[in-house]
């Protein structure tokens, strides 16, 4: 996910996202990547608590 963080330091970056906390953009970038893995990890939690299949599954959502 290297690259992930990389380019989201740079949008944080690029909209002057980190100076209304005064946060580096590199340390923003982090916490917000582990939102994102908090995030995904408590739904997989959530669909074994409903005893549903836990794995990730990639959605084929085209444009029409």
């Amino acid at each position: 996910m290297g690259d992930f963080k990389k380019e989201l330091e740079q949008l944080i970056n690029r909209y002057c996202k980190e100076n209304d906390s005064n946060t580096p953009d590199f340390i923003l970038a982090e916490y917000l990547q582990d939102c994102l893995n908090s995030f995904n990890q408590a739904t997989q939690m959530r669909e074994t608590w409903y005893g549903r299949n836990a794995c990730p599954t990639i959605s084929d959502n085209k444009e029409v």
